[in-house]
This record gives C-alpha cells, structure tokens and sequence, in this order.
C-alpha cells in the first residue's frame, strides 16, 4: 500500500502585513508587489518562534488525522529558519506534543522542503519502519528579511503547515516522486553575510520557470500518467508567473490549479501545505482527485509528487 496524507493543518500567525503597509516602510507600491508577483498580503509571526508554529501546526494535523501524538514514529521538520540557538526544531517538537524516544530531524531544502520531508517519510512508511510520520513545513522568514531591499522584503510571510504521512487504501497516495538539486545555482538565493535574503531574481525566476513545468511533467511520466490526467496542481506560491508557467505547461485550466500566494506571499517550506488546507477548505481537491505537488527553492532545489488524494 502507498504513503499519503492521514491529516493535514496549517497555522498562520495573527499579525497582517498589506502591500499598503509595506508601503509605509519601502519605496514600492500595491501595484508593483501584485502586478509582479501577484501578493497582496502576508503574515508576520512577532512573538512566535518557527517551533511555536511547527507545535500548533502539529498539534492540529494530528486532531485532523484523528490520531495520538504517541503513535507518531519519526518527525521531520523542514525548514531553514531554526529557532535561534536550537539546532533541531524537531526536537523541539518532539518534546512539546510530549512524544518519547522517537525519530526527529531536521531538513534545509528551502522552499522544496515539504516536499523533500514528504518523500522521506513515504520511504519509511512503505518500509514499514513506522506506522506514522509527521511533517512539518515551517518558516519564520521575517526574521531574515533585509527590509530595506524593496526586491525581496514584499516576497515573504511566515507560517506553519503540518501533516500526518501513512498509509492509505489501495490506488490512493503517493504514486511517484521527483527530487533534484544544483549546487551550482546555491550563490544565486542564500543568506548574506548579515544572515539577510539575498536573491538574484532574475537568475532564479529563470530556473523556476523551466523547472517547474519539467519536474510536473516529469513526475507524471514516472506515475504512468499524463497531463490529461491531472485533476489539480498546487505549485510552490512563490511568484505568479512561475505558477502559471507549471499550469500552462501542463494545459490546466485557472479554477485547476491553487493560488494562495496573494493572501500568505511566500512561506517556503510551509507554502505547498497551507495551500492544501486551503484548497480542502473551499472543496478544490476531492478524494481520488490526481494532484500535483511541484516546488523549487534555495540551493538551488526542486520536487515534485504525483498523488491521488484521499485516505
């Protein structure tokens, strides 16, 4: 039997932060954040810790899967803004839902990292090393935003998603996966010298525009499908246009892919997540519906999953 999502949750701090706000602050207007990159929103976790997050993110994901904490084998964590000197947020999370002795790690693969951490816990519930996994996709970019760069400060907000990987009926899961780096592009996206966003983004608008559609089409090939088959593309809510270039690359009409970027902007590792709670939320992906997950991210890193929804 396949891998696939038992629960899923999100969480998203209380603090707004409009383009009209940033406006206040930056030499930028409404119109220039949402023409070029379709955001008109995001949320700014002020007191909160990535782990505060990651815990009520989990806490929901397991309410959802109708689960207890302590049937949970392994936690993974994938984010790249740790709490400031702790090195694991798994760990972390591990110790507030009160779950003894199991797996907890760590991932850093950016804005793939739901993905990367989905992928990783499909290969221990197929191996039958564990009944259940945990995944979390958490950021609190707002602390590593230089807010003078009007380039990238507009981009990013801060949030949670958490889900419950296990296994599920027959024909229903996980179907393929893709998972990709090149190292060669890393200088193009990281933290600079002062730990502040530094993005060329024209370099890395680029990469995503041809990675996305590759890694989408890629991922069905290996499932056996095709696009024509596909049901639903939830993408990375990175930039608009790099979302329309994975739909278009795969022929998908706008009501068939998700779009929360203009409410969340770009929340990394949590984006893929929350736009599925989303989605579940508004009746935009049903049981046995064939979706696509596809995402690129710092490293230079990609993903992508083929799945059909339902438990």
């Amino acid at each position: 039997m396949n891998a696939g999502f038992i629960g899923i949750s999100k969480y998203i701090p209380s603090k707004s932060m409009s383009n009209a706000d940033l406006e206040k602050i930056l030499d930028t207007s409404d119109e220039w954040i949402r023409t070029r990159t379709g955001i008109e929103n995001r949320f700014i976790a002020e007191t909160e810790e990535t782990s505060d997050m990651a815990v009520k993110a989990a806490e929901k994901a397991l309410e959802n899967a109708n689960i207890q904490a302590d049937q949970i084998g392994m936690i993974i964590v994938a984010t790249v803004t740790q709490d400031q000197n702790f090195p694991s947020v798994a760990c972390q999370v591990q110790e507030r839902l009160g779950i003894s002795g199991c797996a907890a790690l760590d991932i850093s693969a950016a804005c793939s990292g739901f993905i990367y951490a989905t992928t990783i816990a499909k290969q221990f519930i197929e191996s039958n090393s564990y009944d259940y996994v945990l995944v979390v996709g958490v950021e609190k970019l707002s602390k590593v935003v230089d807010w003078d760069d009007r380039n990238t400060a507009v981009l990013f907000g801060d949030g949670a998603s958490a889900a419950v990987i296990g296994k599920v009926s027959e024909g229903r899961g996980i179907l393929a996966f893709e998972l990709g780096a090149d190292g060669t592009g890393g200088k193009h996206l990281l933290l600079n010298q002062e730990s502040r966003i530094n993005m060329n983004g024209r370099e890395v608008f680029k990469f995503a525009v041809r990675q996305m559609g590759e890694s989408a089409i890629s991922v069905l090939e290996k499932a056996g499908l095709s696009k024509d088959d596909v049901d639903y593309l939830v993408p990375h809510q990175a930039n608009i246009r790099i979302m329309e270039s994975a739909r278009e690359r795969l022929g998908l009409p706008e009501e068939k892919m998700s779009k929360t970027i203009h409410k969340y902007g770009n929340t990394s590792a949590a984006s893929i997540g929350i736009s599925i709670v989303d989605d579940l939320e508004e009746g935009k992906i049903k049981d046995d519906d064939l979706v696509v997950l596809v995402g690129f991210g710092g490293g230079l890193t990609w993903g992508a999953i083929a799945l059909r929804w339902g438990k």
